[in-house]
C-alpha cells in the first residue's frame, strides 16, 4: 500500500484503501521532483507518508465522529476542512505530527480534508472526501429569546432558548452553550422543560455592551438517534440600567436609569380582595408591551361574581398571571393612596405612556408590601430564585 515505483521512464504512485480505511499518500520524491535521463529518481528515495481518517470515499460517517491526520514523517503544516454547515475546527498534536478535529460535523454533507506536510523542505498535500451520515431525526433551536432586530434589552434579561423536539441528552447538548458577553459575568443554565433551557446571570448584566450567543449544535447526538441539524447564534445588545423599585402599600414607584432617579410615579395596587387580585411582591422582569391590551377576569364567564373585560391602554407585562403596569384613567383618584385594581399597577394616562415609551424588555422591576410573593417561573421571574438553587437546574451541574 502506498507503493511508488518507476516503470518505463514514468513515476507511478499507487494509493489504496476501501471505504472505512484511512487514505494514504506515500512519496518518494518531492513535490516538482524529475526522473532522470536513466529512468532513476532525481531525489532521494526516503518515504513520508500522510493517513486521512476518514478515507477517500467514506459514507454515513456519524456526525460526532473525529477527523484524524497523521504524518509518518516530517510534520502537518496545514490542514483544512472544507464543506457546508458548520466550520469543522481543529488543533495539532505530538509535534505536529498529527491533527484531530475538535468538534462535531453536520449531517448529511459532504467534506474534503486536505493536509499539508513538509519533511527536508519539501511540501507535500493529500485529500480525502467522505459524506457524513442523514439522520431521520435532527434536533434544532426553534427560537432565541430575546431575538428582536435592533432591540435593547434590560440589565436583568435571561436567555431562553427552545428547540424544536424534546432533548434526550441535555447534557450533551448544554456543551454546545455558549454565552459571550463584552464584560463577563458568571452565569449559568436551568433546563425549565425537556424543549427549553434558560440562562441567567449570578448578578445583573453589566450595562451598555454585546452579549453573544452560540450553539455548536450540529452533529452533536442529542440521544435516541437525533443528531443536531445545525449552529445557531444570536447578537444581545444591552441597554441601560433601568431599575423600578415600588412599595405596594406606599402606592408608589421609583425608576432609575443607571443609577438616576428618572421619576416617581403613584399607582393604585390589587385590592387583595382575592389571591389573584394581590399584586405579586419580589423581583419581577418586563416581558412585553402591548397599546391597547384586552384583560379579562382569569376563569370567569360573562355573568360570574367578579367577571370583568377591559381594554386598556400603554400595558406593560411584568408576570403571566395578568400583572402589567397601564393606563387607568377611572383610577386616578386613588392612584398614590389605595389600592383598588385587579393586581395591575394602574397609574395615570401620563405616566403610563412615559413607562411605556422608556420600557426595555428584562427591565426589573422590585415590588414590596403584599403576602403574595411572585413564583421564579411566573413569566420572568426569574431572580426570585439563589444563584445557588439556579445552577442545580444544568444539566452540567
Amino acid at each position: 500500500m502506498g507503493e511508488l515505483a518507476v516503470t518505463q521512464g514514468r513515476l507511478r504512485l499507487a494509493l489504496t484503501g476501501g471505504a472505512g480505511a484511512a487514505a494514504i499518500l506515500a512519496v518518494g520524491c518531492a513535490t516538482g521532483c524529475g526522473v532522470g535521463g536513466a529512468g532513476k529518481l532525481a531525489s532521494g528515495n526516503s518515504a513520508t507518508t500522510v493517513t486521512i481518517t476518514p478515507a477517500n470515499g467514506t459514507a454515513q460517517v456519524k456526525p460526532d465522529g473525529t477527523i484524524e491526520v497523521k504524518a509518518s514523517d516530517g510534520k502537518l503544516q496545514n490542514v483544512t476542512v472544507q464543506g457546508a454547515g458548520a466550520t469543522v475546527t481543529g488543533a495539532f498534536g505530538g509535534g505536529h505530527k498529527t491533527w484531530r478535529s475538535t468538534r462535531t460535523l453536520t449531517p448529511g454533507t459532504s467534506y474534503t480534508v486536505t493536509a499539508q506536510s513538509r519533511d527536508d523542505g519539501k511540501t507535500r498535500t493529500v485529500t480525502s472526501s467522505f459524506t457524513t451520515l442523514k439522520p431521520a431525526e435532527t434536533l434544532s433551536i426553534a427560537d432565541v429569546t430575546p431575538n428582536l432586530t435592533g432591540e435593547k434589552v434590560g440589565v436583568g434579561m435571561p436567555i431562553i432558548v427552545r428547540f424544536d423536539r424534546p432533548v434526550t441528552d441535555k447534557a450533551a447538548v448544554e456543551r454546545t452553550l455558549r454565552v459571550t458577553p463584552d464584560k463577563p459575568v458568571e452565569g449559568a443554565w436551568r433546563w425549565v422543560s425537556a424543549d427549553q433551557v434558560i440562562y441567567r446571570t449570578k448578578t445583573y448584566w453589566q450595562p451598555h455592551q454585546t452579549v453573544r450567543f452560540h450553539a455548536s449544535l450540529a452533529g452533536v447526538n442529542a440521544g435516541g438517534g437525533v443528531y443536531g441539524a445545525k449552529d445557531a447564534q444570536a447578537t444581545i445588545s444591552i441597554g441601560a440600567k433601568q431599575i423600578t423599585t415600588g412599595d405596594i402599600d406606599g402606592h408608589r414607584m421609583t425608576v432609575t436609569r443607571d443609577g438616576e432617579k428618572l421619576r416617581t410615579v403613584p399607582f393604585s395596587a390589587g385590592n387583595g380582595q382575592t389571591r389573584e387580585f394581590t399584586t405579586t411582591s419580589g423581583v419581577h422582569l418586563l416581558m412585553e408591551k402591548g397599546n391597547p391590551v384586552t384583560m379579562t377576569s382569569p376563569g370567569r364567564q360573562p355573568g360570574d361574581p367578579g367577571y370583568y373585560k377591559q381594554v386598556v391602554n400603554y400595558a406593560v407585562r411584568f408576570s403571566n398571571s395578568g400583572e402589567y403596569v397601564h393606563s387607568a384613567p377611572w383610577s386616578v383618584g386613588a392612584q398614590g393612596s389605595a389600592n383598588v385594581s385587579h393586581g395591575c399597577l394602574n397609574v395615570s394616562p401620563e405616566n403610563a405612556k412615559w413607562f411605556y415609551d422608556i420600557m426595555q424588555r428584562g427591565d426589573v422591576i422590585k415590588l414590596t408590601g403584599s403576602d403574595r410573593e411572585v413564583e421564579p417561573l411566573n413569566g420572568w421571574s426569574f431572580w426570585q430564585m439563589s444563584f445557588d438553587t439556579w445552577r442545580e437546574g444544568s444539566a452540567l451541574r
